[in-house]
């Protein structure tokens, strides 16, 4: 099978036909798409790379399309969009190619786009030496102007996070772990790390109830907040307390003797959102996601300086750093989140941050 015959074979498997914006989709040298009146265009990229921030030894090839769909549409939900178009490229390794992992990944890929209504209108497949690599490229919409931004912070704000935020740390380690837990929590770590949940909806509501500022939890939840702490010019004060964790990461972290906030604030890839809203915002995006069943938890406020600081019992403060994985930092020691391949070197003691990296990097 040669690599255009490949290309049909694949493209059989992602399901229903475009939707009408789509002009030209795949077979021709670029797909053609209608604008939607009154939008704006959102447009993110992202790569897992074999080994880096994937390992088939803690993820089936269905998890890997599923995963490398969901970071970018992520991405899309945090500037409170909807995702309407994705391109695929794969270089995959030829002296190990099957077609039947391609086949699990593509079905991952039709699973999510299926769910969040992101159609592929293109792509490209090629042959390396090296690791197996999957970017892939989500086109969103957003009504003109309204994009939630990182820099739209401001002092009195409150700071929120949907869902719970640890999981996919603490479902990383389990997977790279020989830890026997109860089938609930490994079941709910499991599918923590394996498929995230973009928060697609959340964004919309967000944007709508006017938040002032928004974020996609991909590095780990320190390192996002220290991202809106900068880009807006203020400090963030985090109540520990109020950080939202699963009951199944407290008992996997309380089996470790660890701190369970060592996930939540270091483990990353959540995808949940993180953001800050004045309070009648807040309270106006509260109530609509408690009426759909979408947990959204008020974890602090927003004041005058800069970086992130962290409330304990007793009142006791302490700086929040953003440790969270960076591609490109010299050194990722203490400061990068589980990585997917390598067994985690965990600091002895509570409080330390998780080391190696992992981690789909997003500037978008």
């Amino acid at each position: 099978m040669d690599e255009f015959q490949l290309i049909d074979h694949l493209q059989k498997r992602l399901g229903p036909k475009s939707p009408e914006d789509v002009v030209v989709g795949i077979g021709d040298d670029a797909a053609v798409l209608q604008v939607r009146q009154g939008e704006q265009v959102l447009l993110t990229t992202d790569s897992l790379v074999e080994d880096v921030h994937f390992a088939t030894t803690t993820m089936s090839w269905f998890d890997v399309g599923y995963k490398a769909m969901a970071v970018s549409i992520s991405d899309i939900a945090a500037m409170g969009g909807e995702p309407r178009h994705a391109v695929l490229s794969l270089v995959l390794p030829k002296d190990r190619l099957v077609l039947s992992e391609l086949e699990q990944m593509y079905d991952g890929v039709s699973e999510i786009c299926a769910q969040y209504k992101c159609f592929v209108v293109g792509g490209n497949v090629a042959a390396g030496k090296g690791p197996a690599v999957i970017t892939s490229t989500v086109v969103g919409g957003v009504p003109a102007g309204t994009a939630l931004l990182r820099s739209g912070a401001r002092p009195g704000d409150v700071v929120f996070v949907t869902g719970a935020v640890g999981g996919s740390g603490a479902g990383l380690e389990y997977l790279q772990s020989a830890r026997r837990i109860p089938g609930d929590d490994a079941q709910v770590l499991r599918i923590s790390h394996q498929r995230p949940k973009p928060q697609v909806e959340a964004g919309k509501i967000l944007r709508e109830t006017g938040a002032s500022s928004c974020n996609d939890i991909s590095d780990g939840l320190a390192s996002e907040l220290n991202e809106i702490a900068r880009a807006s010019g203020v400090r963030l004060r985090i109540d520990k307390a109020r950080v939202p964790i699963l009951p199944a990461v407290r008992n996997f972290a309380r089996m470790n003797g660890e701190d369970p906030l060592r996930y939540a604030f270091y483990g990353g890839e959540d995808y949940q959102l993180v953001g800050t809203a004045s309070g009648f915002s807040f309270a106006r995006a509260l109530a609509r996601m408690e009426a759909l069943g979408i947990r959204l938890t008020q974890i602090g406020r927003v004041e005058p300086g800069d970086g992130v600081l962290t409330e304990g019992p007793g009142g006791h403060i302490e700086v929040l750093q953003p440790l969270g994985f960076n591609h490109l930092r010299e050194t990722q020691q203490a400061t990068a989140p589980l990585g997917p391949q390598r067994r985690p070197e965990i600091p002895e003691g509570r409080g330390q941050p998780l080391q190696d990296g992992k981690g789909a990097r997003d500037d978008g």
